[in-house]
């Protein structure tokens, strides 16, 4: 060997070597992406499920709570165009009135085809329950309290199943999740306060070093989830309750209250008009 190959072979080892005097694997910069994209990700999948639970929340709080306004504002418009089609005899002021009424009539026949499962305004809680196992009891607030939302941030942090590498460990992880995020939606700080010293007693996940292929299918599958969760957050903030949960982010039980108090007032003009064209 010359003097040049020996020099040149004693600095390629000297670049492999860190002033420490340890070896740099190849694979400890790709392994430091993917545990930083795997955080990402998973703080990424933790805003997406909270404002979930939210929209889903405010959803049902909204058909809950201000359902009953909604319809009796929809009867007052269709006696008012009636009894303004009675009086002018007009076919246009008739064919309004007929369609304000017959929006309020439910499908016909379609408790008796679902055997009471369902009406004109669809199933009845107890058979959705039945059919998604999730509870009847509609949540209290839109928001989960502080102390479950921490909880659940925590818990999702440590059990979260894209941590996993191997396929039995993340069917715990994504059966133990799935508890965490029923939870979370019935906004139960006890149920996750119980679950988060179930996850302390059970084993702790192992990990091995990957090689280089696998790493680099890891950082492409990560970026794929995110892509799909980019999609998911983007359709939940465009619908109609994600547009209205803006309006409001720090208080959407707030919206709901001012949202109640609006139809109200538009009721109460309702009814003194048809009291108007009654007399």
């Amino acid at each position: 060997m010359t003097t040049s190959e020996g020099d040149q072979g004693e600095g390629a080892g000297a670049q492999r070597t860190p002033a420490g005097g340890g070896a740099t694997r190849p694979e400890e910069r790709l392994e430091q992406a993917v545990r930083a994209a795997e955080k990402a990700l998973i703080e990424f999948e933790i805003a997406v499920e909270t404002f979930r639970v939210e929209v889903e929340n405010f959803s049902r709080l909204h058909e809950q709570k201000l359902g009953p306004m909604y319809a009796r504002l929809e009867e007052l418009d269709a006696r008012i165009l009636e009894i303004k089609a009675a009086r002018s005899d007009d076919p246009e002021d008739r064919r309004l009135a007929d369609e304000a009424r017959a929006r309020l009539m439910p499908i016909p026949g379609v408790e008796e085809l679902m055997n009471g499962w369902m009406d004109g305004d669809g199933l009845f809680p107890e058979a959705t329950a039945m059919l998604t196992d999730q509870p009847v009891r509609p949540p209290q607030r839109v928001r989960p309290s502080e102390e479950a939302r921490k909880l659940y941030r925590e818990l999702a942090r440590k059990a979260h199943p894209d941590l996993a590498q191997e396929d039995k460990e993340r069917a715990r992880r994504e059966e133990f999740i799935t508890r965490v995020n029923a939870a979370y939606a019935r906004g139960s700080a006890e149920e996750l306060r119980e679950l988060a010293e179930e996850w302390a007693a059970g084993p702790e996940l192992k990990r091995t070093p990957s090689p280089a292929e696998e790493l680099y299918a890891r950082l492409e599958w990560l970026s794929q989830r995110k892509e799909l969760l980019t999609l998911v957050a983007r359709n939940l903030e465009e619908s109609a309750i994600g547009s209205m949960l803006r309006l409001a982010p720090d208080d959407p039980d707030g919206l709901l209250e001012d949202i109640a108090a609006q139809l109200r007032t538009q009721v109460a003009e309702r009814e003194a008009e048809l009291a108007a064209l009654s007399d």
